[in-house]
């Protein structure tokens, strides 16, 4: 009897659409993440927007990804370690701090003037080297905010926080800096300190932190973990290159500039359009988890990732490229809800830092790598092809994953039962 009591109390959690925050930490964490992810979403307008602008060069949109990508690649040891042995909450509230300065940073440069994007780069590799270290603490925190029933609903609210701060973040970023670059940075540089102070005044959660000397073993730990969890290894994996080929965000700027001929504010729509459809898709998700056969759905909503790109990819028509765009942002929004609920609930709390770490190198790679991709092919091949042969690829990955992976299509829950 006290066991289907205890079963019925999971199920009406599990039904309860706002019952993470019902843990106050996990709302001032809520908020400053929305906080930072705004202030990023500003700041990675600005840049596109100033960086093609001065040089008109698609190249130098994929090297932004890039040398963003490449701290989390050099130190993916370094910052799952430091966030499980140092403190989650200290390790994000730094690292958001760091944000702020690279932030203010790019207001002097653009205040003295620009004579070309090296300075730029300079200030995004530390900024990249901040977000190294934030992703990992960030993402484990949430585990440490909420207990295990209430954790698929803080993945929903989390997923949620990040996808509104898209919607909103790239339409102040166009609108900002049609008033200058200057504006838009000073408004980040704002924002992300907001968040720092949030997070900072969080009381120290329960952590199981590491308490030996660090070795390789311990440092290689989060990838031992990722390579004998195969449900896990394929998540991740399929998101890596799913998103590496199809991602096209870095040649919004030559859209909107080129093709649908639109300016800043149009570069913010179409920037803000993925998470107009993700966030709709993570608040249906908030009060209808997925329950079962998880592992198909995930499938399924890759391929339609891939779909939604070439849709969007031949689009010369602002208003289709804008809904694809949506279509696209809600599609992959399933793909993340499952990733992410995999990861944190199926992973010991002692290691979650450092697999958090290798999750980020794999989301980084899919993102940042995948803008130097595009921007890299769109000036070999052209624009419109190098979107279209991403959206084929992440159709290919979402067929070839599923013959690769089994168990992930096989997985029905997302609580560890498959």
């Amino acid at each position: 009897m006290e066991s289907a009591n205890t079963d019925m109390s999971a199920d009406e959690s599990a039904d309860d659409r706002y019952a993470a925050f019902r843990h106050g930490p996990f709302l001032r964490y809520w908020v400053s993440r929305f906080l930072a992810t705004f202030a990023t979403q500003i700041v990675s307008v600005a840049v596109g927007w100033q960086i093609y602008d001065l040089t008109r060069d698609p190249m130098d949109l994929g090297y932004v990804g890039l040398i963003q990508f490449a701290p989390a690649l050099l130190l993916v040891l370094v910052t799952g370690a430091t966030a499980d042995r140092f403190g989650r909450r200290l390790v994000m509230g730094v690292s958001t701090a760091f944000e702020a300065a690279c932030a203010a940073a790019l207001i002097v440069l653009t205040l003295r003037g620009l004579s070309g994007p090296g300075p730029v780069f300079t200030v995004l590799l530390v900024f990249g080297v901040a977000r190294a270290f934030l992703g990992p603490a960030a993402a484990s925190l949430v585990a440490n905010l909420v207990p295990p029933k209430d954790f698929a609903n803080a993945v929903a609210w989390n997923s949620s926080a990040w996808q509104t701060a898209t919607i909103v973040g790239p339409v102040a970023g166009g609108l900002l800096y049609g008033l200058g670059a200057a504006v838009a940075y000073s408004v980040a540089a704002l924002f992300m300190a907001g968040a720092t102070v949030l997070i900072l005044s969080l009381p120290k959660p329960p952590q199981k932190s590491e308490v030996d000397k660090p070795t390789l073993e311990t440092l290689f730990a989060g990838f031992r973990y990722i390579w004998s969890e195969k449900i896990v290894l394929g998540a991740i994996s399929m998101d890596l290159f799913a998103v590496l080929l199809g991602g096209a965000v870095a040649l919004l700027p030559v859209y909107a500039r080129d093709i649908l001929e639109l300016g800043p504010w149009g570069l913010g729509l179409l920037r803000a359009a993925p998470g107009m459809g993700a966030i709709f898709v993570a608040m249906w998700l908030a009060g209808h988890p997925i329950k079962d056969h998880a592992g198909l759905i995930m499938f399924f909503f890759v391929g339609l990732f891939g779909v939604f790109t070439i849709v969007f990819g031949v689009s010369t028509i602002p208003w289709l490229s804008i809904a694809a765009l949506a279509c696209l942002g809600a599609a992959d929004m399933v793909s993340v809800y499952v990733r992410e609920t995999l990861i944190q609930l199926w992973t010991p709390d002692r290691v979650r830092g450092r697999v958090n770490a290798v999750n980020m190198v794999f989301v980084g790679a899919s993102n940042e790598l995948g803008e130097f991709r595009a921007g890299a092919m769109a000036a070999w091949i052209g624009t419109v092809p190098a979107v279209v042969f991403g959206g084929v690829g992440a159709i290919g990955v979402a067929a070839m994953w599923a013959w690769i992976f089994p168990a992930l299509r096989r997985a029905r829950r997302l609580d560890g039962r498959v």
